[in-house]
């Protein structure tokens, strides 16, 4: 059983693989934190980026000889693949560490079965201490290894009364600059942020990432099925990667600045196929999706079962008409509605932000089998 100084251990660790949100895609967030013989903690460390030493090297490297008899508390399976760097296992074995728990398995093909090798090896192992926060901090990456598609996040802004725009269309700016400045947090550990057509005429958004100095960009992706989308509009200003997807029967345009790819139409003719849309970002690596369009975009998201996580920024403000949050999302009755699950409601200055999940009730978007599922891990 897990000692209470491990599960100290453990929950700084989830906290220091948080540090790691945004920069270390296509591969997990990851904390580790080397107790010594005697419980102490004597090294700490976090996956900081893909390609760099991983959340056990850099955590054993802090402890030094303190490692030797010690134990190793880590969010995730050690890695027992070569990839870009070493297996984690190894680096452990060879570290001395007498013991290692671990809270969540790892999934992939490749770098799953560190916790056997360490086993065999004589190093004695215990699994699943603190899984659930564990899993909430990897929940992007564990869920496009397991879904074989990108991970959905869908953010809105409305007032109290459930309203994103006024009846004129303005909605600038419903919520405050506290929630404002919360979404740059957002687009800044999202690996691709996702509009449609209506939403870049209406407020040609730039869609880049506010931030410190060095925050990563994420990919900026309109799905512009008919490719209406003008020359001069914001994202295609450079400041951060643009993808511009239209349907198969359009010609793609040719744009400085962005990347085109042309996709099946959606069943219904009304924009393009979603898991086909998940399917492109997969193939280029996108593990996480920040989706920022209007509610037409929102409601086919949701009725293809492809929103993974729901975060609302609610204003203390009436209109009474205008634009809803959220529009057709293929529910005609109550016993079809979406039920989610709300695992936190923070005040951002005058405005609730409220997250809330699918219930497991509500299955996600079937993956298409005839794209391969990358097994990308920490140790790429």
């Amino acid at each position: 059983m897990a000692t209470a100084a491990e599960a100290e251990a453990m929950r700084r660790a989830v906290a220091l693989a948080a540090r790691g949100l945004g920069h270390t895609s296509p591969n997990p967030v990851v904390g580790c934190v080397i107790l010594d013989a005697d419980g102490r903690v004597a090294g700490e460390g976090w996956h900081q980026r893909a390609g760099g030493p991983h959340a056990e090297v850099h955590a054993l490297r802090d402890a030094g000889e303190r490692a030797r008899g010690g134990t190793a508390v880590v969010t995730l399976e050690p890695c027992n693949h070569t990839g870009r760097t070493g297996p984690c296992a190894q680096a452990l074995l060879e570290a001395g560490i007498a013991r290692v728990v671990y809270a969540v398995a790892d999934p992939t093909d490749g770098a799953a079965g560190g916790a056997a090798t360490l086993a065999a090896a004589g190093t004695a192992v215990e699994s699943g201490l603190l899984a659930e926060e564990a899993t909430a901090v990897n929940e992007a990456w564990l869920t496009s290894v397991r879904h074989g598609r990108p991970f959905v996040l869908w953010k809105y802004a409305a007032t109290l009364d459930g309203r994103s725009a006024a009846a004129d269309g303005t909605s600038r700016w419903i919520t405050s600059a506290a929630s404002r400045a919360d979404v740059h947090r957002l687009r800044a550990e999202a690996d691709a942020v996702l509009v449609g057509s209506g939403t870049l005429r209406a407020d040609d958004p730039h869609l880049a990432a506010r931030g410190p100095e060095g925050v990563r960009q994420p990919l900026r992706v309109v799905l512009d099925s008919d490719a209406t989308i003008a020359p001069g509009a914001r994202v295609l200003d450079g400041t951060a990667p643009t993808l511009i997807a239209v349907a198969e029967d359009v010609a793609a345009p040719r744009l400085p600045g962005a990347d085109t790819v042309r996709l099946p139409r959606a069943a219904d003719g009304r924009g393009l196929d979603i898991p086909a849309v998940l399917d492109e970002l997969l193939s280029r690596g996108v593990r996480s999706v920040l989706l920022e369009g209007g509610p037409t975009l929102a409601g086919a998201f949701l009725a293809a079962r492809a929103v993974d996580k729901v975060v609302g920024y609610l204003a203390p403000v009436l209109l009474g008409a205008g634009a809803p949050a959220l529009a057709d999302a293929g529910i005609t009755t109550i016993t079809q509605a979406l039920r989610l699950t709300v695992t936190e409601v923070l005040r951002l200055g005058p405005d609730l932000r409220v997250t809330a999940a699918p219930e497991p009730s509500a299955a996600p978007a079937v993956p298409n089998p005839a794209v391969p599922n990358p097994t990308v891990s920490e140790e790429s």
